[in-house]
């Protein structure tokens, strides 16, 4: 206990010298928070689980896709053919159709243009990432029930991200009229906002009935005489969830020979291999993050603690030679050079990371990282314990050497100098 209360008073000795330390070191394990976040997760998104997959059903030659919403039928069900005893059906399934639109068609915005999807109500829960009620805070465990039963009752109703809920500056109760933008010209709707999704992944989009948007196709050719280009080919996105993997061989098997989705073929992929294909272009880009940021800011890191314990050790000579006239052995010596840097380090270390979980994911709402579908990310849970092992092993790897300068301190060389 002596021993742990000597390397508190000799950090707080200099203590103009460990503050600037310590800000250092909190300044890049914050850098290597961030990076490790986002490395952290595109890993979650890319990696092949082994139960409980989601797949993606998408045209085949074409991005983006649209396929006719005939097929939303028969690709829920896995292409099962019910004369075939071997095909199988998925656990679940859910069509997405992708609509955008803009408040002001005369001052097209990103802050009035607003990007949503179509989607059967009864499936959000249990098909959409991020909206498990497991991971929702007991808040939004309450709220978002009801925000789907309002939208399932209500087909003009529309649930925003707060993205979209802060730039159009609209609340839950107001309506908004999107002018269709895009494949969508022709197709106007009005919406009531019926709620708002949590914060995180789907800020920046809204979801609303899908019978609203096939029944406004219906009305535009009611009203033109003609379908509307798009009306056939309304359908991007079909998911489906199934057990395994040996399910997924199967109904992608089933998918991708059945005759009905030829024209335009199809294909079926799980949720990680199409993320990992949309991110491909951005390969390049998280490699040099990987393996040359994060080890720079790591060595940076080892490099001023180790020159401030260096300092230290220069400057206490005298005292180190005192100490082992006293009795303190060489390996004492070495732990209390060693234990002055890790309780810097880690200290440091973990103040950063508890700030930025704190500031960034319930002060800020979350980090802004606009990539496909997803436009805000939270600081996980586990960048607690980064913090402080990073700034600990830095502080480790960067003071051995100094220590070991101090373990070999000559007592009769020292006083010799003195005297």
């Amino acid at each position: 206990m002596k021993f742990l209360l000597l390397i508190v008073k000799n950090v707080r000795r200099n203590l103009l010298r460990s503050i600037l330390t310590a800000l250092g070191t909190m300044v890049l394990v914050f850098v290597v928070t961030l990076v490790w976040s986002i490395l952290w997760l595109l890993d979650l998104m890319t990696s092949d689980k082994k139960v409980n997959l989601k797949a993606m059903v998408t045209e085949k030659w074409a991005i983006p896709s649209r396929m006719p919403f005939s097929y939303a039928g028969p690709l829920s069900r896995g292409a099962k053919d019910e004369q075939n005893t071997a095909d199988i059906e998925p656990l679940d399934s859910m069509t997405w159709q992708f609509y955008g639109g803009t408040l002001d068609p005369e001052k097209l915005t990103r802050k009035n243009m607003v990007f949503a999807i179509a989607v059967d109500p009864g499936k959000v829960l249990s098909m959409m990432d991020g909206l498990d009620p497991k991971t929702l805070s007991p808040e939004d465990q309450r709220k978002l029930p009801q925000y789907l039963e309002a939208l399932e009752k209500n087909h003009k109703g529309i649930i925003l991200g707060q993205t979209h809920l802060r730039n159009t500056n609209k609340r839950i109760g107001e309506r908004i009229k999107l002018i269709g933008l895009f494949n969508y010209k022709g197709i106007d709707l009005e919406f009531d906002i019926v709620g708002a999704f949590p914060v995180g992944r789907y800020d920046t989009l809204g979801g609303f009935h899908r019978d609203y948007l096939n029944s406004a196709f219906d009305a535009y050719e009611r009203a033109n005489k003609r379908k509307h280009p798009q009306a056939e080919r309304n359908l991007n996105l079909v998911w489906l969830k199934v057990p395994d993997t040996r399910a997924y061989n199967r109904i992608a098997y089933q998918i991708e020979r059945s005759p009905y989705f030829t024209s335009p073929a199809v294909k079926c992929e799980t949720a990680s291999s199409g993320y990992a294909s949309f991110l491909d272009s951005l390969r390049d880009l998280v490699w040099g993050v990987r393996w040359l940021l994060a080890p720079a800011c790591l060595i940076t890191l080892a490099l001023v603690i180790a020159n401030a314990i260096s300092i230290s050790v220069r400057e206490r000579r005298m005292e180190l030679a005192v100490l082992k006239v006293l009795g303190f052995r060489p390996g004492q010596i070495l732990l209390l050079v060693l234990g002055e840097a890790l309780l810097l380090g880690a200290g440091a270390g973990f103040a950063s990371s508890a700030l930025t979980y704190t500031v960034i994911n319930h002060v800020l709402g979350g980090l802004k990282f606009p990539v496909a579908f997803f436009d805000t990310f939270l600081i996980p849970p586990a960048a607690l314990w980064w913090g402080p092992t990073v700034g600990g092993l830095a502080a480790l790897l960067g003071s051995f050497l100094p220590a070991w300068s101090a373990r070999n301190v000559k007592v009769a060389e020292v006083f010799s100098k003195v005297a």
